[in-house]
C-alpha cells in the first residue's frame, strides 16, 4: 500500500521497488509511460541490473509491461481491467469480511475504531475543501478496510487483497477527485456494521462502495 512505513530489514532493491510501485499507483508514472532505464537509474539511484529485476517483479503484479528488447512501460489503464479489479476486490474483501467477523476479538474491534477515527478526520478535512489531506486519506482508507478484514487469519488472502486494492486505487488516483459525502457515509455505515458483525450488511455496503467507485472513475473521462 502507499506510504508504507520503512522496514529496517529492507534492502535497497526493496526500497526502490516500493518507490516505483508507489509512483505507478499514485500516477507519478502514468499508464502507458515508457520507463527509460537510464533516467530511472538516476531518479531512483540504483544500478541497471537491479532496476531490470525490480521492473520484472512489477510485471507479476500487472503494473509494468515488458516489451522485449524495447524495455518496459507502465501498464495501460482500461475500462475492462477496472471492472475486473472491482469484481475481484468484491470477491476477496467480502470473503475476508466473513472470516474476520467470525474470528474477530476485542483487539480487532479496537483496530477498526482507531482506523475509522483517522479516516473520518481526514474526510472531514476533504469535505471542507482541504485537498492537502488527499494523501492521508488514501493511506487511511486502506488502513480502515485492512483493519476490518485483519482478523481473517489468512496472510495469503490479505496479501492478494492488498495487491488488488492498490491496482484498483491506481484508477481512482487517475480520476483526481474525492467522491465526497457518499463515500464518507459508506465508511461510517461499514464501520457500524463491522462492530455489529453484520456480514450480510457489510457485504452489501462493500459491493455498493466499489461499484460507485467504478462509476466515479468512468465519469471522470480519464479511462477509455
Amino acid at each position: 500500500m502507499l506510504k508504507q512505513i520503512h522496514d529496517p530489514a529492507e534492502t535497497v532493491s526493496d526500497v526502490v521497488f516500493r518507490q516505483i510501485r508507489e509512483d505507478i499507483i499514485s500516477g507519478v508514472l502514468p499508464p502507458g509511460a515508457k520507463i527509460k532505464l537510464e533516467q530511472a537509474k538516476e531518479r531512483y539511484s540504483i544500478g541497471i541490473s537491479s532496476l531490470r529485476e525490480i521492473l520484472s517483479r512489477l510485471t507479476t503484479e500487472n503494473l509494468v509491461v515488458a516489451e522485449g528488447q524495447r524495455g518496459f512501460e507502465v501498464s495501460p489503464a482500461s475500462r475492462r481491467e477496472l471492472l475486473e479489479l472491482a469484481d475481484l476486490r468484491i470477491v476477496l474483501e467480502t470473503h475476508a469480511i466473513g472470516l474476520a467477523f467470525a474470528a474477530g476479538n476485542l483487539e480487532w474491534e479496537g483496530r477498526i475504531v482507531a482506523a475509522h477515527h483517522r479516516l473520518a478526520a481526514a474526510e472531514r478535512k476533504l469535505l471542507a475543501g482541504d485537498v492537502s489531506r488527499t494523501v492521508d486519506w488514501v493511506r487511511y482508507d486502506w488502513e480502515f478496510h485492512q483493519a476490518i478484514v485483519s482478523a481473517c487469519n489468512s496472510a495469503t488472502l490479505m496479501a492478494t487483497l492488498s495487491s488488488v486494492f492498490d491496482r484498483f486505487l491506481r484508477y481512482h488516483m487517475l480520476a483526481e477527485s474525492f467522491r465526497g459525502k457518499p463515500v464518507v457515509d459508506d465508511h461510517r455505515l461499514l464501520f457500524e456494521l463491522s462492530i455489529q458483525r453484520d456480514v450480510a450488511g457489510a457485504t452489501e455496503v462493500v459491493r455498493r462502495h466499489v461499484h460507485s467507485g467504478v462509476e466515479h472513475v468512468l465519469k471522470s473521462g480519464r479511462i477509455l
